[in-house]
This record gives C-alpha cells, sequence and structure tokens, in this order.
C-alpha cells in the first residue's frame, strides 16, 4: 500500500498540463481546493468533478496511476464519512441504540468523501505534471512579493519542494524496511491495534536513521555545489508565460466563476 501513494511523484510524458507553467499549476490547484469549499451542492461537485477529469486527460497520466493513490486515505476516508454520518444534527431517518442517521448528515458526509477524493486527486495531479525544481520555481515566484517583508522566498520554496519530493522516497524506504523485518519474523498485521503499534517499533528507528541519513547527503551536495541560499541566483531556464498559459487562466476564472454562481443558484 505505501508504494500506492502518488503525492510527491512525477510521471514523465508528453502533455497539455506538463507543458503548462509551474505557476499556472500551483495557482490551479490552490484554486481547485479553494472550489471545493465553495462548492455547497450537487451541482458544484459535478462541475468539480468534471474539471478534474478534463485535467486528468489533458495530462495523459493513467487514471488508475492517479486513483490509485486513493487506496492510501481510504481508512481516513472512511472515518470521515462516518462521524458526519452520525455526529450531524438534523431530520433523522434511522435510529437504532443511541446512535441516528440524519438526512443532512448523509449529506454532509457524501459532500466530505467527494470532497476529500478530490482534494487528494487535484494535489496528486499537480506533482504527477510538475518536476521538483519547476515546483520550487513556480513557488518562489508566486511569493515573492513576501520579500519585501524580509521573508525567506526561496528558502520556503526550497523546503517545501524537498519535503514533498521525500514523501515518496521515504515510503519506498517504509516498503523495503518492512520487508526485511518480515523476512526476519517480525509481525505487522496480527494482533491488537497496540500490539501492531509496538510492533512499528523497530521499523521507526532505522527509518528515522534512514531520513536523517539522506538528509545529511543531500546537505553536503548542496554545500559542494556552493549552495548559500537563493540571494544572487540566477535560473538555467527562466519561467515566462506563453499563450497557453494565459489561456489556462481565463479556463480557471470561468470554472471559479461557474461554481460560485451556478453552484449556489442551482438546487441548493
Amino acid at each position: 500500500m505505501l508504494r500506492e501513494i502518488t503525492l510527491g511523484q512525477y510521471y514523465r510524458t508528453e502533455s497539455v498540463i506538463h507543458r503548462l507553467d509551474p505557476r499556472v499549476k500551483i495557482v490551479a490547484t490552490f484554486s481547485f481546493i479553494i472550489s471545493l469549499f465553495l462548492a455547497k451542492n450537487f451541482i458544484g461537485y459535478v462541475i468539480a468533478g468534471l474539471f478534474l477529469l478534463l485535467s486528468i486527460r489533458l495530462s495523459n497520466v493513467p487514471p488508475k496511476f492517479i486513483f490509485r493513490g486513493m487506496k492510501t486515505i481510504f481508512f481516513l476516508l472512511v472515518i470521515t464519512m462516518v462521524f458526519n454520518l452520525f455526529l450531524t444534527p438534523g431530520i433523522p431517518i434511522v435510529t437504532f441504540w443511541k446512535f441516528k442517521i440524519t438526512k443532512e448528515g448523509i449529506r454532509l458526509a457524501a459532500m466530505m468523501g467527494v470532497r476529500l477524493v478530490f482534494l487528494i486527486t487535484g494535489s496528486s495531479l499537480m506533482t504527477l505534471t510538475t518536476t521538483p525544481n519547476n515546483l520550487t520555481d513556480g513557488l518562489e515566484d508566486l511569493l515573492k512579493p513576501l520579500k519585501k517583508i524580509k521573508v525567506p522566498v526561496h528558502e520556503i520554496s526550497m523546503m517545501m519542494s524537498i519535503a514533498l519530493r521525500f514523501i515518496p522516497i521515504l515510503m519506498e524506504e517504509t516498503d523495503k524496511i518492512m520487508k526485511a523485518q518480515m523476512a526476519r519474523g517480525a509481525d505487522f498485521e496480527s494482533g491488537s491495534l497496540m500490539n501492531r503499534a509496538r510492533s512499528l517499533i523497530p521499523l521507526l528507528v532505522p527509518l528515522f536513521v534512514s531520513a536523517f541519513r539522506r538528509a545529511n547527503d543531500l546537505a553536503m551536495a548542496m554545500e559542494a555545489r556552493c549552495y548559500r541560499g537563493g540571494e544572487g541566483r540566477t535560473k538555467m531556464k527562466p519561467l515566462i508565460y506563453k499563450r497557453r498559459d494565459f489561456i489556462a487562466y481565463v479556463v480557471i476564472v470561468l470554472y471559479i466563476v461557474a461554481i460560485i454562481v451556478l453552484g449556489r443558484m442551482m438546487f441548493a
């Protein structure tokens, strides 16, 4: 299951989405996430779903590769939906013992489930179509106005990009350590919840050691290349907006307008 995580991975292929400026993809991702909270009804989520499906189609990334990441959040998805289903007050439909399922609870549970799936899928699509270097450059350029108030924009962008890139690396390392421990007789799947939690201790220690070793190797490599922060640095490939990027911005604006207008006017 650890290998099913798609967030932080890059899928190398040729597509319209891959060729877009990283700033456009970052803005589109944040706009999409915000739109999920603006949508208040079925129509809003239909529009968001169509926008997401169109983006996936244009990215040339296999849908199976994108949606396989849903397996890793299945437990979180179930917990979220159950809590909203049983703890939302309203008109009761089913009552048993001390629990009751309300009409409002069903509606909210469905909305939260769809929202979480869309959020993870949309975020994964951004990292699957954007290299870590482009992601860093895009974040730094978008946060550039904060330099006026002495915010270390380049360092923040670099840390966020490295953290995102390390997600699949650490997951792969975890998978290797688990297989090595299981070959030595470790059992991570049977027993009570407390026993399973205790069995993770032999896994966490080598994982932390590996993470610190990788971080140290990365720091030494950056120092060997005379990295001293973003001050005075130039880019080999500066970001330049092209015609397709402006078209993408127009599509994003139209999408947000559709979410706000249609999503609030129809079938509230």
